[in-house]
């Protein structure tokens, strides 16, 4: 089963506090669970001040920039893994090393029926 695990942390914390990853860490754990068969995807994302969220209205578009809520957490990046179950998704989640300093919400995927 698909899990997606979002990386949730105060950007201004990301890189500078003692326990904060490297980015050649966080390419180590991936190219690990890769080899491991269990990475499908997995990607940092740019800073929430790049961001720009679109929204629709009664037929209205309406694009703001910024993330699409206020947040003392940013999403920063993301690895969607395949996993047996919810455990060994949350077991590979504790070892994304943004854990450390931010969260990681683990999420199962819904496929969608196109």
């Amino acid at each position: 089963m698909k899990y997606l695990c979002l990386v949730y942390s105060d950007e201004n914390d990301l890189h500078s506090l003692p326990d904060s990853p490297k980015d050649t860490e966080c390419h180590a754990y991936a190219q690990n669970l890769a080899e491991g068969g269990q990475l499908v995807a997995g990607e940092a994302l740019e800073p929430v001040s790049t961001a720009t969220t679109v929204r629709v209205r009664g037929g209205q578009l309406s694009i703001t920039d910024g993330p699409f809520a206020e947040t003392k957490e940013q999403l920063a990046g993301f690895y969607m893994i395949d996993a047996r179950d919810l455990n060994e998704a949350l077991r590979i989640a504790a070892g994304i090393p943004p854990a450390r300093v931010g969260s990681i919400e683990v999420r199962p995927v819904r496929p969608l029926d196109v």
